[in-house]
């Protein structure tokens, strides 16, 4: 078993280059994929973190 992990500024970012990398990937394979959003603010405006965590049967 094996993860990728994707971590993007934006979420249209994020949501391209998972798609990406899955077209590659057999579903059968796929054991879970984990989404997250983080949000802080920097003193200048707020800052967006989009996650992906995908957990792959090796």
């Amino acid at each position: 078993m094996f993860v990728k992990i994707f971590d993007e500024e934006h979420e249209l970012d994020l949501e391209a280059k998972v798609n990406d990398f899955l077209k590659d990937i057999d579903d059968k394979k796929i054991i879970d994929i984990k989404y997250n959003i983080a949000c802080l603010y920097d003193g200048r405006g707020q800052i967006y973190c989009y996650s992906c965590m995908i957990i792959i049967k090796d």
